[in-house]
């Protein structure tokens, strides 16, 4: 290990101002004096070591008053129970207007908070074994897996054990509590269907053949705009939590703290080498660890007749469509008594949706419900796969309101070119930050300024095509510079009357760009569409 120790003394001469904060005081003592925290008032009480870290190790974020705090609630797997979605449902209407976004991860978030409501808040979470803790700043976001996880007939092995495992390791411990260089998101897949965005974390067990045996080919260093990367080491599902302590505990001790721009695990990777990080785990772990397998994860995913999945033991998922992942308290209690109806469970996603999972006899019965038909428009290709991160309204990076530009592009393109078969995957990031991992979309979004015709400034955005959730490799490229939202509309038009034409019966949008676009110049495409 001692080339990341080298690396780690080359870069950390200098700390950044995060992490003299962390030494100011011990986020569990500040977590257990929160109640008498928020009996003070705001403007004199909340500092900016509050805000920037002692409040995000509670998965809060301070949006500047005391009545617009939001909340990121971890969700292990995006999977809630009956009781536990009831009470997500009241919490909403009770402390946060009725509002909820499902997120990228599969999690949960609040939004218009009171901060002296928020132990109140807290204390009701916990009471059905929901936690925030650790969901924010330099911290261990929610791990994911397949939404699908001890369901799918694509899945060999359920990973939701040893998801346990892992959060196991630094849930509510002190040692890692808010110390880490900078967050850090897990991802376990037992399934052959990328249907988590696998790659997109800084470290990801990714389902794989060794020997006859399966487990898993550990990546390590991915997020946003940089797919993780295979160390080509084969991980066995009893040796998972082992290897993911070691990641780590070698992240903790010599990760980068000083620009944190360049402090994720893909920069500490790079300063290293792959091969020297993979030397290293197996030196900590003490693990006989055997080089990497057989990759198993290949597949494309797609909803059989748009909202069902037929899974084993007699078992079908039924897909909720949210647009843009924006939900409310209201909706989500219908759902929950639905799953509690039909003896069924709730699974979130990483594209902002969610499923109820119940006997196959029961989803007729849940599709003539009041909830299904509400959402029932949105199951078309246009809403089926679509993303939206918060946007300029609710984060200070945004460039564009994301999350309705979305939805109004879905609306423009299913009214324009209703496409009945495939699958398109449409992602929006109101910034170049990329929360709406856009870089991953068969049809990426990037927020930016644009010229209107008279030559004045108005929201627009970048364009990408060519994303890759099959696959380890980054591969979207730009198609357009900034052009206003009417305009993009138009190209995006042209770009799926070109897909409608020529794909194949149920071809996906990323089979038919692998097949026919990729091969193409971005200038070739761009005449095509009449740029």
């Amino acid at each position: 290990m001692k080339v990341l120790e080298e690396a780690h003394n080359l870069r950390n001469k200098k700390i950044n101002k995060i992490e003299k904060m962390k030494s100011e005081q011990n986020p569990i003592d500040f977590i257990k004096s929160f109640e008498e925290f928020c009996k003070g008032a705001y403007e004199e009480t909340v500092t900016d070591s509050h805000t920037k870290h002692f409040l995000k190790c509670l998965g809060l974020y301070d949006k500047g008053t005391s009545d617009t705090f939001v909340i990121r609630i971890r969700i292990p797997g995006g999977q809630l129970s009956v009781k536990q979605a009831l009470k997500l449902a009241e919490c909403s209407k009770k402390y946060g207007n009725d509002y909820i976004d499902i997120t990228t991860r599969g999690q949960v978030e609040f939004r218009y908070l009171k901060f002296n409501e928020l132990p109140d808040l807290l204390k009701d979470l916990n009471s059905v074994g929901i936690s925030a803790t650790q969901c924010a700043g330099d911290n261990f976001r929610g791990v994911v897996t397949s939404p699908l996880d001890g369901y799918s007939k694509t899945s060999p092995i359920e990973t939701i054990p040893l998801l346990k495992e892992i959060q196991s390791v630094f849930l509510k411990q002190e040692a890692w509590m808010g110390t880490l260089p900078r967050k850090f998101n897990i991802a376990i897949l037992g399934d052959s269907v990328n249907t988590c965005n696998i790659f997109g974390n800084d470290c990801a067990f990714a389902l794989a053949k060794k020997n006859g045996e399966l487990g898993f080919n550990l990546y390590l260093g991915g997020k946003v705009g940089v797919q993780a990367r295979d160390l080509n080491l084969f991980v066995k599902d009893h040796q998972v939590k082992e290897v993911f302590a070691s990641v780590i505990s070698l992240y903790k001790t010599y990760g980068f703290r000083d620009n944190r721009n360049k402090n994720r695990l893909t920069f500490l990777l790079d300063a290293v080498s792959l091969e020297e990080f993979a030397k290293s785990i197996k030196e900590y772990s003490k693990l006989e660890l055997l080089e990497a397998g057989e990759l198993l994860v290949k597949d494309e995913f797609t909803l059989e007749d748009s909202s069902t999945i037929e899974l084993k033991d007699k078992k079908s998922a039924i897909h909720f469509g949210i647009p843009s992942g924006i939900f409310s308290g209201s909706d989500l209690k219908e759902a929950a008594l639905l799953a509690q109806k039909y003896d069924g469970v709730i699974r979130l996603t990483y594209e902002q949706s969610f499923y109820i999972i119940t006997d196959t006899e029961n989803i007729e019965d849940i599709k003539n419900s009041a909830l299904y038909k509400k959402y029932d428009s949105y199951h078309n290709i246009y809403f089926n796969n679509q993303i939206a991160c918060p946007g300029n309204k609710e984060c200070s990076f945004g460039v564009i309101p994301s999350k309705p530009t979305a939805i109004e592009m879905a609306h423009y393109l299913n009214e324009n070119i209703p496409i009945k078969d495939g699958k398109v995957r449409m992602y929006w990031s109101a910034c170049p930050k990329g929360c709406g991992i856009h870089g991953v979309a068969d049809i990426g979004f990037e927020g930016a300024k644009a010229k209107d015709e008279e030559g004045k400034s108005c929201f627009g955005v970048k364009i990408f095509i060519g994303g890759k959730a099959a696959s380890s490799i980054l591969e979207a490229r730009q198609l357009t510079k900034a052009v206003t939202i009417p305009k993009a509309q138009v190209v995006v038009k042209e770009l799926l009357t070109i897909y409608k034409e020529e794909k194949k019966e149920n071809e996906t949008f990323e089979s038919f760009d692998t097949r026919v676009l990729s091969h193409l110049e971005i200038e070739e495409i761009q005449t095509r569409i009449g740029l």
